[in-house]
């Protein structure tokens, strides 16, 4: 399991520390030269206040914005460790997210789909990882959620071979009008991945992000699987 810790986070505090002291440097350096010159300046011609308390008040500012940048990266890093930890609960989960990959493997691939009205005649068409179509059927599909299960056998009869495959389902109702038919991956989350600017779920081989996420739900463990039809095409 690809989980990273958070190290990102470190380098910008640290930064912020290095300038705090340096300003509280230059502030002391400050105040020790400001307090020589007042002792030593000319009763006749005092210095000018009103430039060294702008001076002041700059020192003061600039501390007080380093200080609220520690507290927003406090705040951002308490938000990413949250965003991992939901991302980690994931795994051994069964998942849903918007996309059209599934992975061939143990003899089967499975999306699940759903029509925005009835379909008089829908075409699946499944392809292999270099675009080549190598399944194909027509038939009719029923408003709403559904599921397509594919057995790995390409329109030839032949078997293919273990991977990630894509489903494009098309259809119209009886006028002859297109209807969308929108499709989704599913499968069981086994790892997550930091690497990127968003979690990835692993799921056999597919990546899908955090963010695609639609559904999300336990495995049952006796192994009944859902009780949903895994397939609503209707040949």
């Amino acid at each position: 399991m690809a989980v990273d810790g958070v190290t990102g986070a470190s380098t910008p505090a640290s930064k912020n520390a290095s300038s705090r002291a340096t300003i509280a440097d230059n502030f002391d350096t400050f105040l020790s030269i400001l307090t020589t010159q007042l002792k030593n300046q000319n009763p006749l011609d005092p210095l000018d206040t009103n430039q060294f308390t702008q001076q002041l008040v700059q020192f003061t500012g600039v501390e007080q914005q380093l200080k609220t940048n520690e507290f927003l990266e406090a705040l951002l890093l308490n938000t990413q460790t949250g965003y991992r930890a939901d991302a980690v609960s994931y795994i051994g989960k069964e998942v849903t997210a918007s996309g059209e990959t599934a992975e061939l493997k143990d003899g089967g691939a499975y999306w699940a789909y759903n029509a925005e009205s009835n379909v008089a005649n829908a075409s699946v068409a499944i392809k292999n990882a270099s675009g080549q179509v190598v399944y194909s059927e027509g038939g009719s599909l029923n408003a709403g959620p559904g599921a397509f299960l594919w057995d790995g056998m390409g329109t030839d009869g032949s078997k293919q071979p273990d991977g990630v495959y894509t489903i494009d389902i098309k259809g119209t109702n009886l006028a002859g009008n297109t209807v969308k038919v929108s499709t989704s991956s599913v499968g069981i989350v086994t790892a997550v991945d930091f690497s990127g600017s968003e979690p990835m779920l692993t799921v056999g081989k597919n990546k899908i992000a955090l963010s695609d996420v639609t559904s999300i739900k336990l495995v049952d463990s006796t192994g009944g699987g859902d009780t949903t039809d895994p397939d609503n095409t209707q040949s």
